[in-house]
């Protein structure tokens, strides 16, 4: 049965990682895996996901299933971080949430219920984009397209040809935008941006689908919010992805979520048992765990307001990174201008160097990333700053 099957190449990222993981140097720097690192290069667990996690083994009485739609609370509280409390759509009945395993899965529930509600709607994905996005939502049956995002060159978004793009659009196409810290590239849209493209959206008929994987660590949860709850608010219907690998730091707990957004509370009810359907037939049930964990954090006002302070110290940290790599770089002399970076937002950034110069960097120096020139800046830290930037210079 399987023996046409033909090997594929490893994921890139993974095939990094490998490589990174067999070098023996003490020098060896990794800036490609794209999980947050502190100072010491540890992914560590917040002290609020340490707290929620031990009441909740204090009170859990049984491990039986949650439910299709998932943990109902962290459904609610997902809802109210993505929105905000006030929203419209919560307040008229017209979002449908489920809990999904990570942000991947829901991309793919999203993906499918699409398919199942319009076959032949394109999704249209920025180029660049995760690599992911399209091998999700490809699988689901859709049709993919791409759109101008970022000029290589200048360091940019190209803004002009990004909406000439979607001005040829029309109510049977999807596009899909990075809430905020853009991966793989770090350049976000502006709120004067993100109110032209809500118009422009809004006049053509196109459908918002908006993948929110790193709410908190641009600018704030309520400011990295702000094209999310817009498209919610100036269109008849909008997809919203949430996770929370990133901003609590529950990567291998895999927990997301995805929220539909319709035009009303009738039509949002249909939506919720085609979601659940969805799901049902995708894998079942979720695993409830990590979403225990978000419920508890969101709904306790202390716990709350310490992941709030403990996101900001994330945050400021990787900001504080990336103007540090500037300047590191500015003391050097080097023959280009690497300030863009400092206005980038989230862990990554291109570098813009070739492909020939990110090997010689991984062979001759030990300092990974991938040949796309993309790193991840929480892999930075005081101690290994300087030899990153003398080895940058070094290949220059």
């Amino acid at each position: 049965m399987f023996e046409k099957l033909q090997p594929l190449a490893p994921d890139a990222i993974i095939g990094i990682m490998a490589l990174f993981r067999q070098d023996q140097d003490p020098r060896k720097v990794d800036l490609s895996v794209g999980v947050y690192q502190d100072e010491t290069g540890n992914t560590p667990v917040m002290a609020c996901v340490k707290r929620a996690e031990q009441a909740i083994f204090a009170a859990q009485t049984t491990k039986t299933y949650v439910g299709i739609a998932g943990n109902a609370g962290f459904n609610s509280g997902m809802e109210q971080l993505l929105l905000g409390d006030s929203h419209a759509a919560l307040a008229d009945g017209r979002i449908a949430t489920v809990q999904s395993p990570g942000g991947s899965g829901g991309l793919c529930v999203a993906g499918h219920l699409i398919h199942r509600a319009t076959p032949d709607a394109r999704v249209w994905l920025p180029t660049p984009s995760w690599p992911n996005h399209f091998p999700l939502l490809s699988l689901a049956g859709l049709e993919l397209g791409q759109y101008p995002y970022y000029d290589q060159a200048a360091h940019a978004i190209d803004f002009d040809a990004m909406t000439a793009c979607f001005e040829s659009l029309g109510a049977r196409d999807i596009v899909l935008l990075h809430g905020c810290c853009h991966n793989p590239c770090g350049a976000d849209l502006t709120r004067e941006q993100w109110d032209l493209l809500a118009e422009i959206f809004a006049r053509r008929g196109v459908t918002a689908f908006v993948d929110f994987a790193y709410q908190g660590l641009a600018e704030g949860v309520d400011e990295d919010a702000y094209g999310a709850r817009l498209m919610a608010e100036r269109l008849p219907e909008a997809v919203i992805v949430g996770s929370c690998s990133k901003n609590f730091g529950l990567y291998r707990e895999r927990v997301g979520s995805v929220s539909i957004v319709s035009q009303t509370a009738e039509a949002s009810r249909v939506v919720a048992t085609n979601l659940s359907s969805v799901a049902r037939g995708i894998y079942s049930m979720p695993p409830d765990h990590g979403a225990a964990i978000v419920e508890r954090v969101l709904n306790d006002p202390e716990l709350r307001a310490l992941w709030i302070d403990e996101l900001g110290e994330v945050r400021n940290r990787i900001n504080g990174l990336r103007q540090l790599l500037v300047a590191k770089l500015a003391e050097r002399d080097v023959p280009r201008d690497f300030s863009f970076i400092g206005n980038e937002r989230g862990m990554f950034s291109f570098l813009g160097i070739t492909k020939e110069q990110v090997v010689r960097l991984r062979e001759e120096f030990h300092v990974y990333m991938l040949e796309s020139s993309r790193i991840n800046l929480a892999g930075i830290n005081d101690r290994n700053a300087d030899y990153v930037a003398d080895s940058i210079v070094a290949v220059l």
